[in-house]
């Protein structure tokens, strides 16, 4: 075996490693958008659980964060909550340093 072959090797299990995390903070950043907006949904307990679940699973449709923000922004709108897409898009972009904290900290 050659030390290029080791090195190959390590850079694929590397490059697993690093997706496995991107899709445990993407993940962990949906949670925690969906459990703000059930907050300003006025859900509680199990039911801003099962909502923020609901958010995670919608960013299983497409490759982009885009299928997130329309979900949340379509939920807002059915029960005539106010805020602008770029509010919503804010707070996306300010639970993302905090998910990967929470994940690089091992939260479960």
């Amino acid at each position: 075996m050659s030390t290029f072959d080791d090195r190959e090797r390590g850079e694929e299990a590397k490059y697993a490693l690093d997706q496995a995390t991107a899709f445990k903070i993407a993940a962990r950043r949906n949670k925690l958008l969906g459990l703000w907006a059930a907050d300003l949904m006025g859900l509680k307990n199990e039911a801003a659980d099962s909502y923020a679940q609901s958010v995670v699973v919608a960013d299983l449709q497409e490759a982009s964060e885009d299928d997130v923000f329309r979900k949340v922004k379509s939920d807002f709108a059915a029960m005539k909550i106010e805020q602008s897409d770029q509010a919503i898009r804010e707070q996306m972009a300010r639970l993302l340093p905090v998910a990967r904290n929470q994940i690089e900290q091992g939260e479960s």
